[in-house]
């Protein structure tokens, strides 16, 4: 089978971006012919298995308007956009969102998609379109006239919320589409409820993670700190991994961190990733007078995986979330998680591979990884975490679902 994947996003930093590539790599593994359409505003130099175009967009967007935008002077390479690409949250690349751009951008942004996805279309001859998120993209392949299918990640639908110049376009695209995979109960009913969809059209199927990757590993943590550039050993380890913005909750997690280290002074957090509220949440610590927090900025899949592997304890305290990827990877690689009962979290977080709590709650957060930290549940719940985790949520099991989807697709 050959599949074409489109993603508003780049490989790397984001969700649908590392969902993109898991599917791209499995099927590929299970010798289909694969080509990924996405974004970027930087040459992303990993050599991947499968063919690949990348639209290229401007990384400043306030660039001289007498330069010609045919050409990003720090790249000399042609450009498709010239400004870079819009998220609905942000990208470790682009603090650009859809709500921002103007109306000749936002016409500009969905020609340049339906123009590229033609292109791919004419040159790979697809049986299949893969399409990521309730956008652009299913509209773009829409035009393309090949069978396609939509993953809904969330994030999605709070733009749908937001901004209703995007409506004609996610309307279009997901009434025409084959199929419509959710990737949580959540986000399953969410978009019954905004698209007045049939249900027969939806199929709920979780979110994979890359089991290979992450994995149980022995990690020295002060070797792994001083790759970060820390010359620390931490004792008790808890970590975060994920877009600094204000659904991640990680304002909640710095004010439990206080509590949590009155309790535990020997305690450490290592916050990994990128994005908006960096600054804001780095004051808040010093306001806080907290010495035992550290943000590592965005990090490889690789030094994620090591993270989660010497952590005691990994923390999702996010507002909502539509899936929780991070809270699976950091299970993958046998650490317990503290979560908040929000989005998808509930759907796989439970007891006996950490705690749900209730969002927005500082005490119940702190109390929550005490727990966890006191009791040296990483011993107990960490082995069941794993074997949980890959019974459940690996990529192969996702995959055969997608891969089930693809055909019933090519049968209508």
């Amino acid at each position: 089978m050959k599949v074409l994947l489109i993603n508003h996003f780049p490989l790397q930093g984001s969700g649908s971006g590392i969902y993109t590539l898991n599917i791209a790599q499995e099927l590929i593994k299970e010798g289909h012919d694969v080509f990924v359409i996405d974004i970027d505003c930087e040459m992303d130099n990993n050599k991947y298995s499968f063919q690949r175009k990348t639209i290229m967009c401007a990384k400043d967007n306030n660039l001289d308007p007498d330069l010609d935008f045919e050409f990003d002077l720090d790249l000399d390479l042609r450009l498709d956009l010239d400004f870079n690409f819009p998220c609905f949250t942000t990208h470790p690349r682009s603090l650009n969102t859809f709500y921002n751009i103007s109306d000749e951008q936002v016409e500009e942004y969905v020609l340049t998609f339906i123009k590229v996805t033609k292109e791919v279309v004419a040159e790979f001859n697809p049986d299949i379109i893969h399409a990521q998120h309730l956008w652009i993209t299913p509209y773009a392949a829409l035009t393309s006239g090949v069978p396609y299918i939509v993953t809904v990640h969330g994030t999605d639908l709070m733009g749908f919320k937001k901004d209703k110049r995007y409506h004609k376009y996610a309307l279009e695209g997901a009434k025409n589409a084959a199929k419509i995979i959710t990737i949580s109960r959540q986000v399953h009913n969410d978009t019954l409820e905004l698209f007045r969809l049939p249900e027969k059209k939806l199929k709920l199927n979780p979110n994979g993670f890359d089991d290979d990757m992450f994995r149980p590993k022995s990690i020295i943590k002060k070797e792994l700190f001083n790759q970060f550039g820390l010359d620390i050993e931490p004792k008790k380890l808890v970590s975060f991994v994920g877009k600094f913005t204000d659904f991640k909750g990680i304002d909640i997690l710095i004010k439990a961190a206080r509590k949590v280290t009155n309790k535990i002074p020997e305690v450490v957090f290592a916050l990994a990733g990128d994005g908006q509220l960096m600054a804001e949440m780095k004051q808040l610590t010093e306001e806080l007078k907290l010495n035992n927090v550290y943000f590592l900025g965005h990090q490889t899949q690789e030094d994620v995986a090591s993270l989660y592997s010497a952590a005691d304890v990994s923390v999702v305290p996010s507002r909502i979330e539509p899936f929780g990827l991070v809270a699976i990877e950091a299970l993958g690689c046998g650490t317990p998680v503290v979560a908040t009962n929000a989005g998808g979290l509930p759907d796989f977080v439970n007891n006996d591979v950490g705690q749900l709590i209730e969002m927005e709650d500082v005490d119940a957060l702190a109390n929550a990884i005490i727990e966890e930290l006191k009791n040296n549940t990483k011993l107990t719940k960490g082995k069941y975490a794993r074997e949980y985790a890959v019974e459940n949520y690996s990529w192969k099991k996702t995959l055969q679902n997608v891969i089930g989807l693809y055909k019933i697709a090519l049968d209508k």
